[in-house]
């Protein structure tokens, strides 16, 4: 048995913060729970709610180095988000100018899934629940 129940939250440190509070609140649809600007270390910090409850917190921080990506390198590879119809979210994310890879299904599971990127290119990954 863990003695963790669950996730709370996952931070991204962001180089353009107006580009991504519009991206995760606007394009993706997160309420913002709070924001708030830290003048001692000239950063912003946005929380923002998935609709499970669990939280964003989006900084920006000045000069912070770019992720390496490609080729993949270790720690976090991607962040997932549940979607019941990924057709549907495919559609809003392409509507909004977003570049969507094309729908493929996990050879193990059945689900279908497919990757997309927030203005930082961090990988994001939609996952269908519906086709579990």
């Amino acid at each position: 048995m863990s003695f963790v129940s669950g996730v709370h939250h996952v931070a991204l440190i962001v180089s353009d913060y107006e580009a991504s509070k519009r991206f995760y609140t606007e394009v993706m649809g997160f309420a913002v729970l709070a924001e708030h600007y830290r003048e001692e270390r000239d950063s912003w910090k946005l929380d923002v709610a998935l609709p499970d409850g669990k939280q964003l917190e989006i900084f920006s921080f000045p000069s912070s180095p770019k992720r390496p990506s490609y080729p993949e390198a270790r720690g976090l590879r991607h962040l997932a988000f549940v979607t019941e119809n990924i057709d549907a979210s495919v559609h809003a994310l392409e509507g909004h100018g977003v570049s969507v890879e094309a729908i493929r299904v996990d050879p193990y599971t059945g689900a279908r899934f497919t990757f997309f990127n927030d203005p930082d290119g961090l990988p994001l990954e939609l996952y269908e629940l519906a086709s579990l």
